[in-house]
Parts: structure tokens; sequence; C-alpha cells
């Protein structure tokens, strides 16, 4: 079941950042990063009080450092979507974001992956570069905001899973995230019901992955979770009638056997 939460968690991730590249192509990244906080901030306080949960000030204290990670990833990623290749930015910001988690969940939080885990580890980030591979240049900037952001992204995932809150914890994250994006924030605010989805649909996949990591290890969680640049992706060649190199389409199905090999592990 751990797996399966991750795997949907990865799911609405991608959905969600799909959106949020396409509208951050449309109207300023800042706006539709601030205004998709508040969208995921309303869905957590509709959900949290009906889900049994331990509140501690360190619980919640964990959830706002993962909002800060949230927001500072958030802010580069739909940066980099807005000046690069969508399907370039999102792949290189998972790298870091599930590498990362990776080293300190086995070196400082005691995780032992079995096996076929590791084997799956060691096949999901080749599969994220080889996806993240282009045919035309990459621009610089792009790029740049997007190995940015996988370091907010890595503190997200890091920061939510230490938290004994529940989704207490998802929205004390908004609230953190939301501040952190505020300054950001240009000129009138546009497209709010679409950002405000997005951002509903993001807190979803938050959710998903607080769970999973209650009934899988962090560093498997972090990795199924991670594989969300699959999505835009696909959405990218079905409705932007984007082109797959070939490396792409190695690294769909190297993500595919990933995730065989972290389910069954």
């Amino acid at each position: 079941m751990g797996a399966l939460l991750a795997l949907a968690s990865a799911v609405a991730y991608g959905v969600a950042d799909y959106v949020g590249g396409v509208l951050s192509r449309r109207a300023h990244f800042g706006n539709v990063a601030f205004v998709g906080q508040v969208g995921g901030l309303v869905l957590a306080l509709a959900v949290a009080p009906f889900v049994p949960a331990h509140v501690s000030p360190q619980g919640l204290a964990w959830g706002a450092l993962s909002g800060v990670g949230t927001g500072f990833g958030m802010l580069f990623l739909y940066r980099g979507i807005s000046r690069g290749a969508m399907s370039v930015v999102v792949p290189v910001s998972a790298v870091g974001g599930v590498a990362i988690p990776v080293v300190v969940g086995v070196a400082l939080l005691g995780d032992r992956p079995s096996a076929l885990a590791w084997a799956g580890i060691a096949v999901a980030v080749p599969a994220l570069w080889l996806v993240a591979h282009t045919s035309g240049p990459a621009k610089p900037d792009g790029v740049t905001d997007a190995l940015l952001a996988s370091v907010g992204i890595a503190v997200q995932y890091l920061a939510l899973a230490q938290s004994d809150a529940g989704l207490w914890a998802v929205v004390a994250g908004r609230v953190a995230a939301a501040l952190v994006v505020l300054p950001a924030v240009r000129g009138p605010v546009t497209a709010v019901v679409p950002a405000a989805a997005c951002g509903a649909t993001a807190a979803v996949a938050l959710t998903c992955y607080l769970l999973a990591t209650w009934q899988q290890l962090v560093t498997v969680a972090v990795v199924l979770s991670s594989l969300y640049p699959v999505i835009p992706v696909l959405l990218g060649i079905t409705l932007l009638r984007e082109r797959l190199a070939r490396a792409q389409i190695a690294g769909l199905v190297a993500g595919a056997a990933a995730t065989g090999l972290l389910v069954v592990g």
C-alpha cells in the first residue's frame, strides 16, 4: 500500500507540475506559485480535521520546514519552465530531489532498502536523467533553476517525513510555502481557479507521500514519488505535440522498470 500511495503522489505531482508549468508561461511564475499554495492550504484545512493525528509543535515545525522547501522549489521550478523546456526542467529538478533524500535516509535515518529496492533506486536516477534528454539545446537558466528547485524538493520530502502531525503538517507547510513565495508575486493575479486547482493537486500529492512514509521506507517513498517527471513528458507528447528523443523513450522504459523493482522490493 505504501508503494501505491507513493506512485499516486507521483501522478498527482506530475499533473500539478504540468499545469503549473503551462500557467507559468501565461502568467508570472510567482503569482502561479502563490495562488497554488493558497489552493493547497484550503484543501488541506478541509481534510486535516478528519484524519487522526498527534499534533505537536515539533511536528508542525517539520511541516513548516517542508513548506519552505516547497515554496523555494516551486518558485525556481516554475521560473525554469517559463524560461526553458518543460521536458528538461521538470526531470532535472527531480534528480537532486531524489538523490539528496536517499543519501540522507541511508546515512542519517537508518533506512536499509532491500537488494531489489537498491536496484530500483540505481535504475531510477539515470532514468530521470534520460527523460531529461533533449535533442535541442537546453536554456542554461532553465537548467540552473531546475537544480535549485531540486534542493527545495529534497527539503520538502525529508522534512515532511519527520513530522508526526499528520495532515496538519501539510497545512503548516502550505502556510510557510505561501509566505516564502509571497514576495515573488508581481502585478494582478490571474488564472486564479486553475492555479488554485494545481496547488490543491500538489497538496494531494504531498498527502499521499506522507501516508506512504508511514508504511514504507522514506528512501523508497521518495524515489517512487520522484518519478513524477514521466507525467509532464507524456502530457507534453499528447497535448503539446512535443517529440521524444530515443534517450527519453529509454528513460521512460527504465522508469517503469525501476517502479516495478521498488514495488516488489
